[in-house]
């Protein structure tokens, strides 16, 4: 018969499948006979960690029965009545200790296997912005859990508990804890694909409802205006001749962003070889073609014309070779103390302005000037679905008042004509 075994802890214990079976079996050998058990656990690592819990409790009890044997000696000894019942009731057993992989194990796993199994297919940024979160947010509060243990009300006081404290003193915002929570998912479906949990849990957040229609922060018409002003007086005159550069090129970058609808970290990556300056054959006017390398790989743009100027004047003030990159990074300082000053650094709603603001802006006045909504969608490599929720929805542009003001004329009701029947 047919039989496949694993031996472990120093070959004490034994898990089996026979061939007639679909679960595997335990045994080990202790006090002069053979222990068997079924472990009724069709996964080899479920039923190797059911194994090790059941042969410490067989050692146990064996070890309680020795000590039993040993005390009903002493009291026939002595002439003693033997009282093993009392004895047993005196000395109640430990509680037994779960066991199994902790959620630290898990995360060591998934680690170690998503940098290489995603490489090409997710940017390295976020891999590492994932690993990050695990070791700072996750790790010190299940860390050495069972991942068992973990369920959906384990998760919700997680959350309470960055709510309450926060990170350095700052209460995490909705997406960040969403970001959080997909890399917790992410290392319980590691270990349920191991076969550790039977499934993973539902952690999605409870009570949450339809939110409010919000918009991206961005730059009104007359907010652009005022931003782009005050840059170029900046870069005109500067405060001190060795910051004329850095004001220089936050105006360029400025309006860089705004007439191509990059993000940041799509423009932080751009080298000069990347864009080209050509005449477009729809519009016959010039504008820039870019290869975009971001978070969903490699795309195309067609920018607006007004993005041709500052892209070459930062190459004629670099001496940009076809290789360098054009900004090298997002002048987060210069573009704050811009915005503070002007008092644009948060909108009505409270919504902050960064770099970012930039591509919603040029997205808005997009779709304010009439442009197709399924174009600019494909121009900023994004969906139609994210355009409407985020953008079209608050622009009252995007309401057409001819089709919605519209009236049907009202039909006068026809008389019904008397028929007059003769005798």
């Amino acid at each position: 018969m047919h039989t496949e075994t694993h031996s472990f802890m120093d070959g004490r214990v034994h898990v089996y499948k026979r061939h007639n079976s679909r679960y595997w079996q335990c045994s080990t050998y202790m006090n002069g006979r053979n222990h068997r058990v079924s472990t009724k656990e069709e996964s080899l690592p479920q039923a190797k960690e059911i194994a090790k819990g059941w042969y410490m409790a067989v050692y146990v009890d064996t070890k309680r029965h020795r000590q039993d044997d040993r005390t009903s000696l002493l009291f026939r000894k002595f002439g003693q009545q033997e009282r093993s019942t009392e004895y047993h009731a005196m000395a109640p057993a430990k509680p037994k200790k779960a066991s199994g992989p902790t959620f630290r194990e898990a995360a060591e796993k998934f680690i170690n296997e998503y940098g290489i199994i995603t490489q090409g297919q997710r940017n390295e940024e976020w891999v590492k912005e994932h690993v990050r979160r695990i070791h700072v947010h996750l790790m010190p509060f299940f860390g050495d859990k069972l991942v068992t243990e973990i369920s959906a009300g384990l998760v919700q006081e997680y959350r309470i508990q960055r709510n309450k404290n926060g990170h350095k003193g700052r209460i995490p915002s909705r997406s960040t804890l969403h970001h959080e929570t997909v890399a917790l998912r992410l290392v319980l479906k590691t270990a349920h694909r191991y076969g550790w949990i039977p499934q993973v849990p539902d952690i999605s957040p409870p009570y949450k409802t339809s939110g409010k229609v919000k918009h991206r922060a961005w730059f009104s018409p007359t907010e652009y205006k005022a931003l782009y002003e005050a840059t170029r007086e900046r870069a005109k005159n500067p405060s001190s001749e060795r910051y004329r550069q850095v004001w220089e090129d936050l105006h360029d970058y400025v309006l860089f962003m705004a007439n191509t609808g990059l993000r940041p970290d799509e423009a932080g990556r751009l080298e000069y070889r990347d864009v080209t300056a050509v005449t477009d054959q729809d519009t016959g006017e010039r504008l820039l073609e870019i290869e975009v390398r971001g978070k969903r790989g490699i795309g195309y743009c067609k920018s607006m014309t007004g993005a041709i100027l500052p892209f070459q004047r930062m190459q004629k003030r670099h001496n940009g070779k076809p290789t360098d990159k054009i900004f090298d990074g997002t002048p987060r300082r210069a573009l704050n103390d811009i915005l503070d000053e002007l008092k644009l650094k948060h909108d009505r709603d409270g919504n902050v302005r960064t770099a970012y603001s930039l591509r919603h802006t040029y997205i808005c006045l997009r779709l304010m000037e009439g442009a197709d909504i399924y174009q600019i969608a494909k121009n900023c490599r994004t969906s139609v679905e994210m355009i409407e929720q985020f953008y079209a929805a608050h622009l009252k542009n995007t309401l057409d008042a001819s089709a919605i003001n519209v009236r049907k004329d009202k039909k006068k009701p026809v008389k019904s004509k008397k028929i007059v029947i003769d005798n």
